[in-house]
């Protein structure tokens, strides 16, 4: 049976083939699979030393210092660390509102929802209708209590990018503490953590063809940003993260980074062709709505409703496409998109929206075939012959 065309890389890469091989290297008896914590013998030093090579690798991606990279299971436990972190350490001092969007990952509303009903003050931005937070908005959101403002890079569900440089500027002029979800952004997009003025930055290994399960949190060091540990238990990370560190996983997030980073302008250029391709299919059929920015996105998302076919429908009658009616965190519910509806969009467009998502591996040939499906069914739900 032939697979279906993979359109859903925004909610997961394959693992690139020799990020896997490079994995395999410490796993197994006759490979490094020693402790890295454990500093008494040979195994657990050639461990750290693997280890510490992929913390520089992940670093050179966003131009970071080695040092500031902690690692984490993943973007979402890296929003977590972020925003309870700094909450915890700064709230006594300094009270503890937070600013953020209404259209952040799940991550990040759930954690900041977690904090609200526990006394912490918190300001919800409005995008505009591209889904996009100004500079101007943020400012306005500012208290003489506020400690952290959390914004992502690129929205997840519509591929629309922030701001950050503004963003940050205005920020660290006001001495206010920045966090950055860039988990779609990393590998796709130029990130500097020194040029965009951020202070925490939240990355995830299989966003951008690495495994699951591994992620990492940029903390930057000069002046140094303080956050209260989540997890206790023998201090690892400089006493940030405890728990025992997984060699292959980190080594696969190093690689994978490292192979982002060589590759970028290529693969911007194959994604764009890509995406091109894919709206330029499209363009004969009516009742086709665009969401978020056109020209400030990157371009392996594209968020499109289709006037008279709920999305669930018409998820079913693309059974040779694996595309999202979402985010894939949310995909069990069957309420419209929170974050179509951050923007504007009209619960009845909500719920006939789909997102695909291009990636590394995607060929024109796909793109092709899943223009002429879409098309073919969409006519087909819609009765026109």
């Amino acid at each position: 049976m032939k697979k279906p065309v993979y359109l859903d890389y925004a909610a997961t890469t394959p693992v690139d083939p020799s990020v896997a091989d490079e994995m395999m290297k410490f796993l197994t008896p006759d490979g490094v699979f020693g402790n890295p914590a454990s500093r008494s013998h040979g195994y657990g030093w050639q461990a750290e030393a693997a280890v510490e090579n992929a913390r520089r690798q992940v670093a050179e991606l966003i131009h970071a210092d080695p040092r500031e990279i902690v690692w984490t299971s993943g973007a979402t436990e890296s929003d977590n660390l972020a925003i309870k972190g700094v909450v915890g350490q700064c709230s006594k001092a300094r009270g503890g509102h937070i600013v953020t969007s209404v259209i952040e990952h799940k991550a990040v509303v759930d954690t900041c929802k977690w904090l609200e009903s526990r006394g912490t003050e918190v300001t919800w931005l409005r995008p505009d209708t591209e889904g996009r937070v100004t500079a101007d908005s943020v400012a306005e959101a500012l208290r003489h209590d506020t400690v952290l403002v959390s914004l992502m890079m690129v929205n997840n569900e519509l591929g629309c990018v922030t701001d950050i440089r503004a963003i940050g500027t205005l920020l660290r002029q006001r001495e206010v503490l920045f966090h950055v979800d860039a988990a779609q952004a990393a590998g796709k997009l130029p990130v500097d953590v020194v040029s965009l003025n951020v202070d925490l930055l939240s990355l995830s290994a299989h966003k951008v063809y690495g495994p699951k399960g591994i992620g990492a949190l940029y903390v930057r060091r000069s002046p140094s940003v303080a956050i209260e540990a989540q997890m206790h238990g023998g201090g690892h990370e400089r006493g940030m993260r405890s728990g025992t560190l997984p060699t292959h996983q980190i080594v696969g997030m190093g690689k994978a980074f490292e192979l982002a980073g060589e590759g970028l302008d290529r693969e911007t250029g194959h994604l764009e062709q890509l995406r091109e391709l894919f709206v330029s299919g499209l363009e004969g059929l009516e009742g086709v709505h665009f969401n978020g920015s056109r020209e400030h996105r990157v371009p392996g998302i594209v968020n499109l409703s289709f006037e008279g076919i709920d999305a669930e429908s018409l998820m079913l009658g693309l059974r040779n496409l694996a595309v999202s009616s979402g985010s894939a965190c949310a995909s069990a519910t069957v309420e419209p998109s929170f974050v179509l509806r951050g923007i504007g969009v009209s619960d009845e467009l909500a719920h006939r929206a789909l997102r695909f998502s291009f990636g590394r591996f995607t060929t024109v040939e796909e793109v092709e075939f899943a223009c002429s499906q879409i098309v073919d069914v969409v006519k087909r739900l819609r009765g026109v012959r």
